[in-house]
């Protein structure tokens, strides 16, 4: 027998061994930034920082000095003179059209030919100084229920003198109130939220523009 028959043969690894040999995970690699590198990348983030406060200071005095412009609404262009006259021919009665200055704002004035209610109508609104509503209705065809509708139910307590006139103050106590007189022919009716005071410059506007005006036809 040969020398190099007699030596063992080496033993192989197992294939197991072999198997987590070859199939291990290798360490993770982290990646590194040069320190010039880093340094550059935050110099660049505080320049662009600096940059944009800069913008906000330079434009703030800007800002200050021109304030947003305060608005009041929007508040429609109505000519209630106007309308009143192209109302009168069907109307019967020349509508009243109170002048009460720039301090009450119209936003409405038409004329309704009942067609719903079956009363026709000249009704006015108007947004007073306080900013508080009060809605003008003249009519020569009133009649108890109509008016019970058109003062919500309200019950009577007391009348006012506004105008020189006197009128019927009903008021329902959560806030909202009517004033009615009937006057020349017609009867009108103040409704809304607004204050008594506002309630009697409106009332004795409207008193006034009907006095100036012939009386309603029979």
């Amino acid at each position: 027998m040969s020398e190099t028959q007699d030596k063992p043969a080496a033993a192989a690894p197992s294939d197991a061994a072999e198997a987590n040999r070859v199939h291990a995970d290798p360490a993770p690699i982290k990646p590194v930034i040069a320190a010039k590198a880093a340094k550059r990348a935050n110099a660049s983030v505080i320049g662009m920082v600096i940059a944009l406060l800069v913008c906000v200071l330079a434009f703030l005095p800007i800002v200050l000095m021109n304030p947003a412009p305060k608005s009041d609404g929007y508040r429609p262009n109505v000519n209630v003179s106007a309308i009143a006259a192209n109302a009168a021919d069907v109307a019967g009665f020349t509508p009243v059209a109170p002048e009460l200055g720039d301090t009450f704002s119209p936003n409405y004035a038409r004329w309704d030919s009942g067609t719903a209610s079956g009363v026709p109508i000249w009704e006015v609104g108007y947004l007073t100084p306080k900013e508080a509503f009060i809605g003008v209705v003249q009519t020569r065809q009133a009649n108890p229920t109509w008016l019970l509708q058109q003062t919500k139910n309200a019950p009577v307590t007391g009348t006012r003198n506004a105008g020189g006139q006197e009128w019927e103050l009903r008021d329902s106590g959560k806030d909202t109130r009517s004033m009615i007189l009937v006057h020349r022919g017609t009867t009108i009716i103040l409704s809304g939220t607004a204050s008594l005071d506002e309630f009697a410059t409106v009332a004795a506007a409207v008193v006034k523009s009907a006095a100036s005006a012939p009386s309603a036809l029979p």
